[in-house]
Order: structure tokens, then sequence, then C-alpha cells
């Protein structure tokens, strides 16, 4: 990786970025659904709705999944919604990391970026404590100056706010912070927040072609990332 001289600090996005997480969701979402009398949902189903948090997540599957049989209650879907996100976050939990693997090439670059001194922050839509758990148990967590989640802040992505909020945490002038991700959601909140962006081609994007999404850049790996870096900065 070339001399940090072009950006002060990188934002990374987690989910379908540094870690191929489909596995997880699987798990705790049919473990949900198993509970509820309801059908199972395959990996390809889960992927376009990955990313914008787990409440959207789990409300979004319920509409694709209905019950099997007649309801066992006549509580409206206000609770439904509730008890099938407190049943998911208790599964994900149990799992959290088992079924997921960082992408290739991904904790490397962590590490190398801040041992160049580069300041380095995860933001994501998936709750806090998740986050930095997964991070931790794939030795990611130790080169991020900062941890956010879905929880952190009033506002989620694609909202700048996490954003903005995170150059303030790290010292970096937005214009000087690359935000990586994997999703429009990215982009759009780093449009609105003055962030240069780009995308890995290997993520979820809601199922849409990340080529559309009007990133800066569209990588191939995390590889192509360390190439793209080295020929911006060459480009000063």
């Amino acid at each position: 990786m070339a001399s940090p001289s072009l950006f002060d600090g990188v934002i990374f996005d987690l989910d379908g970025t540094l870690v191929d997480t489909l596995g997880d969701f699987e798990a705790a979402l049919n473990r949900m659904l198993r509970g509820m009398a309801r059908a199972p949902i395959t990996r390809a189903e889960i992927e376009p709705l990955v990313g914008k948090g787990s409440e959207h997540l789990v409300a979004e599957v319920l509409k694709r999944q209905p019950p099997t049989g007649e309801p066992t209650h006549t509580m409206g879907p206000g609770y439904v919604q509730m008890a099938a996100l407190t049943a998911y976050q208790r599964h994900y939990r149990a799992i959290n990391g088992q079924h997921a693997q960082p992408y290739e090439g991904a904790g490397a670059l962590l590490h190398k970026l801040h041992a160049d001194g580069v300041a380095l922050a995860c933001v994501t839509n998936k709750p806090l404590a998740f986050a930095r758990d997964l991070l931790e148990r794939k030795n990611m967590l130790a080169p991020f100056a900062h941890v956010f989640g879905g929880d952190s802040f009033a506002r989620k992505k694609p909202d700048p706010l996490p954003l903005l909020n995170a150059c303030e945490a790290l010292g970096s002038a937005p214009a000087r912070t690359l935000m990586v991700g994997d999703s429009s959601n990215d982009v759009a909140a780093a449009r609105a927040a003055g962030l240069p962006v780009v995308l890995m081609a290997y993520g979820y994007n809601h199922g849409a072609d990340p080529q559309t999404a009007g990133a800066d850049a569209v990588l191939a790996d995390m590889a192509a990332l360390s190439q793209w870096w080295t020929a911006a900065a060459g480009a000063l």
C-alpha cells in the first residue's frame, strides 16, 4: 500500500465489504422462522435484503415468509415483528461469525493500513455489539480506531450522519477520508457527507449491479483496492 498522502483516513463497511456474512444471516433467520412456524429462506433470497439494518432485514423476511399454518395468536403485526426481531437477535448473537468468512486479503489490508499510520473506522448498519464481536473473532478489530454500528447514532446509512461522525472521531476531513463499501447505501451516505467512495464488486448491493451505484470506482478485490490507492496517490 502506498504512502497515505491522498487520504488521512479510511472508513470501511462490514457486511459484504470485509466479511461475507450471508451464512450467519441464513442460520439466524431460519432459526427465527422455524420458531415462528414459517418456511425457511434461502441465502440467495437473503442477499438483496442485507445492508439496511436488522429491523429492515427482519421486516422484509417476514413479508416473504408467511406462516405455514393458522396463526397461534391474535397479536398485530407490530407485536409479531418485535417478537421476531428479539428472536433473530438472540439467535444471531449465538452464532455470530460461525458461518462467516473474511474476504481474501481483507484482514491483511487492514493491518497494513494501520501499520502505515492510516486512521481506520468501521461504519456498519449491523448492531454495534454484533459488529465488534464479529471483527474480534475474525482478528480484524485491532486495526480500527473506531467501530460504529447501526445503533450508534440517531440515523443509519444512507444518511450521512454516521460517516460525518466517523470523520470527526478520526480527525480527518471528509474530502480526505475514503469510504469503502459494497452498496448504494454506502455511495449515498458518502456523497451526502462529501467523501470519495469505492465499492467492492463481490458485495451484496441489495441485488443490484454495483456499477450503477455511482461510486468513484468498483473494484474486484482487496488487491485491486491497494492498486487503486497507489494509482490515485501517484496522480497527485
